[in-house]
């Protein structure tokens, strides 16, 4: 790739990121050749746009390696793998006591890590809630707070 053009991409893409929301909208179904996006988060349609900015340029990734993604999300990431979280019985569904676990958190047993500061984080996620250095919580949230002493979407702080 000619260096010009590669320069003209990065810069294209660094003008996009202080872009309004409006114009990120634009941007967003010129590339996709879509109506409109889903996302008002500019941070998310801005990513959106650059990868798709960057396949446009390089091309995208091979079959080959779409299919060892796939395989490796299968063996490794419970998070985005929802074949390993098992369905609730009949029996759960019914029941009033039976809190349905958020789809996008990793099974029970699995470790979340996050750096934070210079520091490793570790929560292990269970059957109910989560431990955090010892610790039982009901909610990422709360450790999130524990953590930063401010407010956090658990999920947000740890899974993103």
């Amino acid at each position: 790739m000619e260096q010009a053009s590669k320069d003209g991409l990065i810069a294209g893409i660094m003008a996009l990121k202080t872009a309004s929301l409006e114009k990120l909208r634009t941007k967003y179904k010129e590339v996709f050749s879509e109506e409109s996006p889903n996302s008002k988060n500019r941070v998310h349609l801005w990513r959106k746009i650059a990868f798709r900015l960057q396949e446009i340029e390089h091309g995208g990734l091979s079959e080959n390696a779409k299919s060892r993604i796939s395989d490796l999300i299968e063996r490794y990431d419970p998070v985005n793998n929802k074949t390993l979280r098992p369905e609730p019985t009949p029996e759960e569904k019914r029941s009033r006591k039976t809190t349905s676990r958020d789809k996008r958190l990793p099974i029970p047993g699995a470790i979340i890590r996050k750096e934070y500061k210079g520091r490793m984080l570790e929560v292990r996620v269970m059957e109910k809630g989560f431990e955090y250095e010892g610790k039982p919580y009901n909610t990422l949230s709360a450790i999130a707070k524990e953590i930063t002493g401010a407010h956090w979407n658990g999920f947000l702080f740890f899974c993103q």
